[in-house]
C-alpha cells in the first residue's frame, strides 16, 4: 500500500507552524530580518545581477555577498548599515532606515 504524500508550498508550511505559539513568537521576533533579506533579494533581481556583479560593484569577493544575503536569515551576523548601504548602491537603490513606534507602545492621548 503505498501512501499519498500532499506537497505542501513554503507560505502553507510556515502558515501552518504559526499556529505554534512559540514559533510564532520567534519568527515575530525575526520578522524584521526577514524583510530587509528580501529586499534585498528583490532588489537584486530587479536589478538583473548576479552575487558575482553585486561584490564587483562593492570591490568585495562573491562569497561575501553570499554571507550578507544568508547573514539576515541565518542570524550569525549582522551586517553594518555601510554595508547594507554599499549593497543598496549596487543595485541601484538607497537605503533608508525608519524608526517607528511599536504596536504596544502606542497610546492615545
Amino acid at each position: 500500500m503505498t501512501r499519498k504524500t500532499s506537497i505542501k508550498t513554503h507560505r502553507q508550511m510556515v502558515d501552518a507552524w504559526k499556529r505554534d505559539p512559540e514559533f510564532k513568537a520567534a519568527y515575530a521576533e525575526l520578522e524584521t530580518e526577514y524583510i530587509l533579506l528580501r529586499e534585498l533579494l528583490l532588489a537584486r533581481q530587479r536589478a538583473g545581477l548576479t552575487q558575482s556583479d553585486v561584490a564587483k560593484k562593492m570591490g568585495t569577493k562573491p562569497p561575501a555577498v553570499t554571507r550578507l544575503e544568508t547573514a539576515l536569515s541565518d542570524n550569525r551576523h549582522s551586517p553594518t548599515l555601510a554595508t547594507l548601504k554599499k549593497y543598496a548602491q549596487a543595485v541601484g537603490c538607497k537605503l533608508e532606515v525608519h524608526v517607528v513606534p511599536s504596536k504596544a507602545r502606542r497610546r492615545i492621548a
